[in-house]
């Protein structure tokens, strides 16, 4: 098989996981885009071992070796990512991540039906 085919799936994978990390709104959405990001270098790095070991007739095997330690740093991302998404979204009861921003800024308040400072001392005077 030639190297074309894994490389450009996986050039598709990765562009596919940039549009996610780029265009949505959702973190769990987002996290899985870098997930698929991540799958997309993982296959890179075992069709360039698989063609470099023809080549050079080693048995190194770096670029395997190399996939394995991805998958278990895209694990614990992936596990880490998703426990603290749950904990913003039971906190703010949403994981839009524009409207997380928004409250992290202080314009969380942005309601227009939200009484304002001054009718809030009206009503407790």
């Amino acid at each position: 098989m030639h190297l074309t085919y894994p490389a450009v799936l996986s050039v598709l994978l990765f562009c596919t996981g940039v549009y996610g990390v780029l265009a949505r709104r959702n973190a769990i959405l987002v996290l899985m885009s870098v997930e698929l990001m991540l799958n997309a270098v993982n296959l890179n790095l075992v069709a360039f071992d698989v063609w470099l070991s023809k080549a050079a007739r080693e048995t190194l095997h770096s670029g395997q070796a190399l996939t394995l330690f991805t998958i278990a740093v895209a694990a614990a991302e992936i596990g880490i990512g998703l426990a603290i998404v749950l904990a913003v979204h039971r906190n703010s009861g949403t994981s839009d991540i524009d409207r997380l921003r928004d409250t992290a800024e202080g314009h969380g308040d942005d309601d227009p039906q939200a009484p304002t400072a001054a009718e809030k001392a009206e009503a407790t005077a």
